[in-house]
């Protein structure tokens, strides 16, 4: 009757943790039941005190292909996603080349992606000065919504936008509501870093009044057009009140921070060590601790990692110039793990990282009523997970194209033992029994 049936006493649903059996067919959860009569068979998996969980969703990673698969590429990321738990996640549109601001090079990263998807993907299209006319056909062609720049992007082919650029945009997205992920900093001139070694001037190089002044600009323009708004990787606390006003105001907005916003703290970081160089930067521990109260509160909606890897060369590892350095922290794989690290030692449960890594992801992304719980109806997209276990980081069990990351040689709590997608094994201890198994997720602007 069932394709496959798994039974765990923690099983992580909206409702709260509970012993279930988890009856999948067709690729769906058929249903959900607190006893069965199947106890035992070729199809029925007992995974004990490990903890089921709906797949993870990451909506911020940084694919980079076509046109720099050298920097990551579908095929590492998505199998890098699948060892984490992350069954769907959705790919930014610049760092690729062509960036994904017209139809036609949406189609071209299409193309690269075929064949290549171990987890499922979507893709976010481009706001660009001058593109307004293409969002429409990027619309009607199915990706999630838009990201736009308010400071250099890093890539040339991708500027930031300005205020002008988006009185013409919100308009036009508002009456689709989609959404519109803005990176916000806007930059002012600053003096040159006294020391391109020293992370605490590379600290000061990025103030966060430029992130408080960019997101108090979108609240604006969010309440001016009612345009859904959604701020990437927050990590100026100093922004936490406004953001509360602008939510009690009731503006279609929402907020994510990033996992190293929240393990790492600037005090810790030695000069020199460019891995750790992001943007906006990693900030103080005070600092860090508001964000944590934020996203305890509801006011931060969810977590991503914004992955954003880079060959070493770029990374600057051997110099520690952080002046010169790419931008990025490589840490998809680690997504649940380094933010389990943190929930367990401020006494958080596994249900707030479900809102935080897949249900609030899901609502983002347009797929809250497919994907981000176990609930009857919703895609049978799995995670085996044991949260008293630890695992230390090493280069031997990444998948990342490059072992660069912060994480690594760091002890987590949290491994992912084994990952289901539609239903099937994709992923089982560090071995991959099946390949390929992702698919391309789309949006209908209508829904």
């Amino acid at each position: 009757m069932f394709d496959l049936v798994i039974k765990s006493r923690n099983t992580v649903m909206p409702d709260g943790v509970k012993m279930a059996y988890v009856l999948i067919k067709d690729g769906l959860i058929a249903d959900v039941v607190s006893e069965s009569t199947i106890e035992a068979g070729p199809d029925v998996i007992d995974i004990g005190d490990n903890m089921l969980l709906p797949g993870l969703i990451d909506p911020h990673v940084h694919i980079n292909e076509p046109g720099r698969t050298d920097w990551e590429g579908f095929d590492t990321a998505t199998k890098a996603a699948i060892a984490g738990g992350i069954t769907t996640l959705a790919d930014m549109p610049l760092n690729a080349s062509p960036v994904t601001v017209t139809v036609p090079a949406f189609e071209v990263k299409l193309a690269a992606a075929k064949n290549q998807l171990h987890a499922n993907c979507g893709f976010w299209g481009g706001i660009v000065p001058g593109n307004e006319n293409n969002i429409g056909g990027l619309m009607s062609r199915g990706v999630l919504g838009f990201k736009a720049f308010l400071t250099h992007s890093g890539i040339d082919d991708f500027p930031n936008v300005t205020e002008t650029d988006l009185h013409k945009v919100m308009p036009v997205m508002a009456g689709f509501n989609l959404p519109l992920l803005v990176h916000c900093e806007l930059s002012t001139p600053q003096q040159p870093a006294p020391d391109v070694f020293s992370y605490q001037d590379y600290l000061a190089s990025r103030p966060a009044d430029w992130e408080d002044n960019a997101i108090a600009l979108m609240i604006r323009l969010c309440g001016e057009y009612r345009c859904p708004v959604h701020i990437v990787h927050l990590s100026s606390a100093g922004s936490i009140s406004q953001i509360i006003r602008a939510k009690e105001q009731g503006l279609p907005l929402t907020v994510e921070t990033a996992q190293h916003y929240l393990y790492f703290n600037a005090e810790d970081i030695p000069d020199g060590k460019t891995v750790f160089k992001c943007a906006p930067p990693i900030r103080d521990k005070a600092n860090n601790q508001q964000l944590w109260e934020a996203l305890e509160q509801g006011y931060i909606d969810f977590v991503a990692t914004d992955h954003s890897p880079a060959p070493p060369n770029l990374k600057e590892l051997e110099s520690g110039n952080f002046t010169k350095a790419w931008g990025g922290i490589s840490s998809l794989q680690f997504s649940l793990p380094a933010l389990w690290t943190v929930a367990r030692k401020n006494h958080a449960d596994i249900t707030c990282l479900i809102r935080w890594l897949s249900e609030g992801p899901a609502r983002l992304m347009g797929l809250q009523n497919s994907k981000g719980k176990i609930a009857k109806g919703y895609d049978a997209d799995l995670v085996v997970f044991n949260p008293a276990k630890t695992f230390t980081v090493l280069p031997e069990i990444i998948f990342h194209k490059h072992k660069i990351t912060p994480y690594l040689h760091r002890e987590l709590y949290g491994v992912v033992e084994q990952t289901y997608l539609s239903g099937v094994k994709v992923f089982d201890n560090g071995r991959f029994p099946v390949s390929n198994q992702g698919k391309i997720v789309m949006r209908n602007p209508d829904e």
